[in-house]
């Protein structure tokens, strides 16, 4: 862990900690705490400093942590992580993570980060990413399958999501095809699938989920669309690392079940949290926009489509719903 980082434990517990304490269990000068401080206020935290009493967060913080991450894991998902990397900023996991995939990186190796100055979402939108605040989280996985199967992997990891979140207790969830988690009609999570590899296998996919906890609002004005945390939706605090480990059990068990059996055993699950399934549509291709009846998904996770009674297939595109 860095310096940084370091600093940042130290502090979470919202109490006042003097500099010379911090520079003697770190190791370094009051200086060196003072420049990572700076830092840290660069990247959103608000530092409180007190003559004579040393320096606190304006709030306390529950920074993530690898050992508690994998303890929410049990002796089926456990076998599956081949490794755990915690940042505490990044310009992005999945691309942080593409990069070291390509260079061999085994199947099942996570990747966290507090911070992301470019965090992507689909289509080149940007993902808010505010420093702790919310889980950054992605998982190389490595098929033997052909590109053409894993069409519906998107709606596995969908399905892998919603499951973590009723295990944290949350109700009234939805996804809505092909990529988001909804909850009470605003976003609360989204996924990313990136992948590369030969045209008939192997394929190395990253897959990225990004989760708001308790997003600031001063970071959540800056979002295109309706949303919502996790703390508001339960109505209490949410434990990060909980989270996070809850996460990544299921998302390494879907894969796994994914690998051995395509989208069939969670065919059943999305369709009952399908939220635009009957519902009027428009689906935004590359070059042009349909509209028409959403009629669920097909086994291979396409959108069934239904206009003027010919119904049609579609494997990719940007759904909302019409007014």
């Amino acid at each position: 862990m860095s310096k940084r980082l370091d600093i940042l434990y130290a502090l979470g517990d919202g109490r006042f900690h003097s500099g010379q304490a911090l520079a003697h269990t770190l190791g370094v000068s009051r200086t060196a705490i003072w420049k990572h401080l700076q830092v840290l206020g660069e990247l959103g935290l608000e530092v409180h400093a007190v003559a004579g009493k040393g320096y606190r967060l304006a709030a306390p913080l529950e920074l993530l942590r690898p050992e508690a991450i994998v303890a929410a894991l049990d002796p089926n998902s456990h076998p599956l992580l081949s490794g755990l990397e915690l940042h505490l900023q990044l310009t992005s996991t999945n691309t942080h993570l593409g990069a070291r995939a390509s260079l061999g990186l085994p199947s099942g190796h996570a990747c966290l980060a507090e911070y992301q100055s470019a965090g992507r979402g689909r289509r080149g939108r940007s993902w808010i990413s505010p420093f702790a605040a919310n889980i950054y989280l992605s998982l190389l996985w490595r098929f033997s399958l052909a590109p053409a199967t894993l069409g519906g992997l998107g709606l596995a990891v969908g399905v892998a999501v919603v499951r973590a979140l009723r295990q944290a207790g949350l109700q009234d969830l939805g996804l809505k095809w092909p990529n988001d988690v909804i909850w009470r009609g605003r976003k609360l999570a989204g996924t990313l699938l990136e992948m590369s590899g030969e045209s008939f296998g192997p394929v190395a996919v990253i897959v990225g989920i990004g989760l708001n906890v308790r997003m600031p609002a001063t970071a959540g004005a800056a979002i295109d669309q309706d949303w919502v945390d996790m703390e508001t939706a339960l109505g209490n605090t949410v434990s990060r690392n909980a989270l996070a480990g809850m996460l990544l059990h299921h998302l390494l068990l879907a894969l796994r079940d994914y690998q051995s059996a395509g989208l069939a055993p969670f065919l059943e699950e999305w369709r009952r949290h399908d939220l635009i399934a009957g519902k009027a549509v428009r689906l935004q291709l590359p070059n042009h926009t349909l509209t028409g009846i959403a009629q669920g998904v097909d086994q291979t996770g396409s959108l069934l489509l239904r206009d003027h009674g010919t119904v049609t297939s579609h494997a990719a595109g940007e759904v909302s719903v019409r007014l």
